[in-house]
C-alpha cells in the first residue's frame, strides 16, 4: 500500500484578511535575468530575485557549465561569466521547471560541446519538438527521442543559420529561448513565427526587456518577426519586479474575504502578463461570464477558484496550453472543483465552465484536492479553504517550485492550518 500523501487542511478565517505581504521576486523574470547574467562577461548582481526549486536549477545549470553564482542573501544573485558556457560533465537535471528547461536548450548550442538537458517524471512529459525542429533548422544537431526531455544538444559554440521558423503555438518559451540565444550568434539571426499563435505573448515582451538590459540589440521587423544582433551581451546590474503570478492569490484572498492586503506595488506597476487578472479580479462577485486565459495562463487557476464563489456561472476559454504545464492544468482544476461540489468544475473541449455557486461560503465539505505536485494548483485551492472548511491540499510542499514562503504569507494574515506545511 502507497504511503498516504502528506495534506494541509485550510481552516476558513472567517474573517477580512488585512495585513502586507511582499511577493517573491518573478520567477519568469528570475529565470531570464540569470541566463542571460551567465551569458555575459563580468560580473552582474540580481537583486529582488527569486530562490525557489526553479531558479535553484537554473543557477545550479549555470555552474555546471562554468559560470559563478553566488548567493549573499536571500533575494540576490551575484553571476560571474566569461561570456561563453562550458560543456557540464554531466546531465544537466532541471526538475519540472519549464522556464529553465527550454532556454538552456537553446542556449546549449552555445557551448561547444554536448549538453543533455534532462529533468525529473513530470518534466519528461512536457513537449519540446517544437524548438528541436527550430534549433534543426539553423543547423543545431539535437535530438529528442519522445518530444519531450531529455535533450541531447551537440552545441559548437555557434548557430549556422541566420533565419528560422518556430511553431509558439504551444508555449511562448520557445520564441524567448531562440531569441536569447541568438545574441550569441556571429551573424545576426531573424526568428519568425509560423502562424499567428503564440501563447501568452506578454513573456516575449519580458524576453526582450531582459535582453537589451544586458546590451542586447533585437529589432521588430514585422508583426511577430524579430532580428537579433550578434552582440553578446554584457555583465549589468539588475531588479527583479515582484511576481505576478503570487500576487494573484493574495490579490484574490483580499477579493474572497472582503480584505486589504498591501503588497507593496500596485498592480498596474506589474510588466508580467498575469498581472492582467487583477482588472478581471475587480469585478468579482460579478466576473465576467467568459474568461479568455491565453495571455494569462499561470492566472487560470487562481481566477477558477475564485469563480468557484461568483453569483454567476464562468467559461475559461483558450485554455489549451494549460494541459502542457506542470500537470493538466485544465483537468486538475476541473476534478479540484468537483471534489468540492459536484458539477462545479466541469472540462468542455479545452474550455473549463465553472459552475459557480455563493452558498458554498461557510459550508464544510471534505475535500482532499489533487494537487498533481503543481503548485498552482496548491495555491489556488488554498483560497478556496478560506471560505470552506475541510479543504485539504495535498503535497503543500510543492509550493516551493515558485512560491516557498506561500504558506507563511498567508499565516501572516491570521490563516491557520492542520498539518505540516513542508
Amino acid at each position: 500500500m502507497a504511503d498516504a500523501k502528506p495534506t494541509l487542511t485550510i481552516l476558513p478565517p472567517g474573517k477580512p484578511l488585512i495585513g502586507r505581504v511582499s511577493p517573491p521576486g518573478s520567477k519568469s523574470i528570475t529565470n531570464r535575468a540569470l541566463l542571460l547574467a551567465g551569458l555575459a562577461k563580468g560580473t552582474s548582481r540580481l537583486s529582488g530575485a527569486l530562490k525557489s526549486d526553479d531558479t535553484l536549477y537554473m543557477a545550479e545549470a549555470l555552474r555546471q557549465m562554468g559560470v559563478t553564482v553566488e548567493e549573499p542573501d536571500a533575494t540576490t544573485f551575484v553571476v560571474t561569466g566569461s561570456g561563453r558556457l562550458n560543456p557540464p560533465q554531466a546531465p544537466l537535471f532541471l526538475g519540472n521547471a519549464g522556464t529553465a528547461t527550454r532556454f538552456l536548450t537553446a542556449a546549449a548550442v552555445l557551448v561547444d560541446g554536448v549538453v543533455i538537458v534532462d529533468g525529473d517524471a513530470h518534466m519528461r512529459k512536457r513537449p519540446i519538438r517544437p524548438l528541436i525542429e527550430a534549433l534543426s533548422a539553423l543547423g543545431v544537431k539535437a535530438e529528442a527521442a519522445t518530444g519531450c526531455p531529455p535533450v541531447t544538444i551537440h552545441g559548437t559554440g555557434d548557430i549556422a543559420g541566420s533565419r528560422v521558423e518556430i511553431d509558439a503555438g504551444l508555449s511562448s518559451q520557445y520564441v524567448s529561448a531562440l531569441l536569447m540565444a541568438a545574441a550569441g550568434a556571429s551573424h545576426p539571426v531573424d526568428i519568425v513565427l509560423a502562424g499567428t499563435e503564440i501563447g501568452a505573448r506578454g513573456y516575449v515582451d519580458l524576453t526582450l526587456a531582459a535582453m537589451r538590459a544586458f546590451g542586447a540589440e533585437v529589432k521588430e521587423t514585422g508583426e511577430g518577426a524579430w532580428r537579433v544582433a550578434p552582440t553578446g551581451y554584457r555583465a549589468a546590474d539588475f531588479t527583479v519586479e515582484p511576481d505576478a503570478s503570487a500576487a494573484t492569490y493574495l490579490w484574490a484572498a483580499e477579493k474572497l474575504t472582503g480584505g486589504r492586503i498591501d503588497l507593496g506595488v500596485p498592480a498596474e506597476a506589474f510588466s508580467q502578463p498575469d498581472a492582467r487578472a487583477y482588472a478581471v479580479m475587480s469585478a468579482f462577485p460579478n466576473l465576467p461570464a467568459v474568461i479568455d486565459g491565453s495571455q494569462m495562463q499561470d492566472a487560470v487557476p487562481t481566477l477558477a477558484v475564485l469563480a468557484a464563489f461568483n453569483q454567476t456561472p464562468v467559461r475559461f476559454t483558450g485554455l489549451a496550453n494549460l494541459r502542457v504545464k506542470e500537470c493538466d492544468r485544465v483537468h486538475a482544476l476541473a476534478k479540484g472543483l468537483t471534489d468540492i461540489r459536484p458539477g462545479l468544475g466541469v472540462e468542455e473541449g479545452d474550455d473549463l465552465l465553472v459552475a459557480s455557486d455563493p452558498a458554498l461560503a461557510g459550508q464544510t465539505v471534505a475535500a482532499s484536492i489533487d494537487t498533481f505536485a503543481d503548485h498552482r494548483i496548491a495555491m489556488s485551492f488554498a483560497l478556496a479553504g478560506l471560505m470552506v472548511g475541510g479543504i485539504a491540499i495535498e503535497d503543500p510542499a510543492c509550493v516551493g517550485k515558485t512560491y516557498p514562503g506561500y504558506w507563511d504569507a498567508l499565516a501572516s494574515l491570521g490563516v491557520a492550518f492542520e498539518g505540516e506545511t513542508r
